[in-house]
């Protein structure tokens, strides 16, 4: 449920700034969105790629490949908004892909945190009205 959780508040975090900053003028520097968005796929991709066999294990489980996945495609996304932002000198580009990364964000933490209360419920439900487990 904490992972979830923290799934959540990133997106909310990730959304919230990008929000601030186009707000107030800001503009990202493209050219060190691009260098970190070509450099991190290679850990990102080949992660995902060792997790997909446990994409559909428990929360936990489920929970790091949501992660490793969305940062793969996140890596992708990031690359596309610096060539925006570059192309365009605007915020837009980045505003555009951090809602794309806030809402896999809060979908992946949705998902998880239902797949855990289900986990949770399946615990209880072995227990008896005294609490003890059957």
């Amino acid at each position: 449920m904490l992972k979830a959780v923290s799934m959540m508040g990133f997106g909310l975090y990730v959304l919230g700034a990008a929000v601030w900053a186009v707000w107030h003028g800001g503009v990202p520097q493209a050219l060190t969105m691009g260098a970190v968005a070509l450099l991190a796929p290679v850990a990102n991709v080949a992660v995902a790629w060792m997790l997909y066999a446990f994409r559909e294990g428990d929360a936990n489980m489920r929970s790091v490949w949501l992660c490793s996945r969305n940062d793969a495609i996140d890596n992708v996304a990031v690359f596309m908004a610096a060539l925006g932002v570059f192309g365009t000198g605007s915020a837009w580009p980045d505003l555009a892909v951090a809602t794309l990364m806030a809402t896999l964000a809060l979908h992946g933490g949705w998902t998880v945190m239902r797949q855990a209360r289900g986990e949770l419920g399946e615990d209880s439900a072995k227990e008896d009205h005294h609490g003890h487990v059957h």
